[in-house]
């Protein structure tokens, strides 16, 4: 009995040392990339979440319940899960694409860039990235929401410094009210 409270006390202690530097290095990776505060505490409850119910799940199993029964129940939770959010799926993949672009995406606010979309003209300056979508001001002053989800599926084009003096708009970086 002793040995299975100093066996969870260690895992929920692996748990709470891991769950800080996670922290920390989403921290360091949202003041690299310019990320507001917002979205990088999203990203880490996220993680936290998947981490501590991946913690339980092997707790389970070393408190002596059989791996039957602890797949079992997270496959029966997996599939409540993916049922519940089939109705819903564009709010998961652009929950997925939040999280990707958070790590992945070359791109930060106040970049120039051009989606590649042959039916209009989607260029301007991205002005937030958010967990289900990105705004990007256009020249004409309109700002406009593009989901995450699309914006991994189409081709981002970086515009240079060339590309904005023909067109005759000063390149000011346009940090929203919240991260001054």
């Amino acid at each position: 009995m002793l040995n299975q409270i100093v066996m969870v006390l260690l895992y929920l202690g692996i748990f709470v040392i891991a769950q800080r530097q996670l922290k920390k290095w989403i921290k360091t990776q949202a003041i690299k990339k310019q990320v507001n505060e917002v979205r990088s505490r999203l990203v880490t409850r996220l993680i936290s979440y998947f981490m501590f119910f991946v913690t339980l799940s092997v707790i389970a199993i070393s408190l002596g319940l059989g791996y039957q029964e602890v797949s079992l129940f997270v496959s029966s939770a997996f599939a409540v899960l993916g049922v519940a959010l089939f109705a819903q799926w564009s709010i998961l993949s652009n929950i997925t694409a939040g999280v990707l672009i958070f790590f992945v995406f070359p791109y930060r606010i106040g970049d120039r860039i051009k989606i590649v979309d042959k039916d209009e003209d989607m260029s301007g300056i991205i002005v937030e990235i958010s967990l289900f979508h990105i705004l990007i001001k256009r020249d004409s002053g309109d700002v406009m929401t593009y989901p995450n989800s699309l914006m991994l599926q189409k081709g981002v084009i970086k515009l240079s410094n060339d590309n904005v003096a023909k067109k005759k708009t000063t390149t000011k970086r346009i940090i929203p009210k919240r991260l001054k």
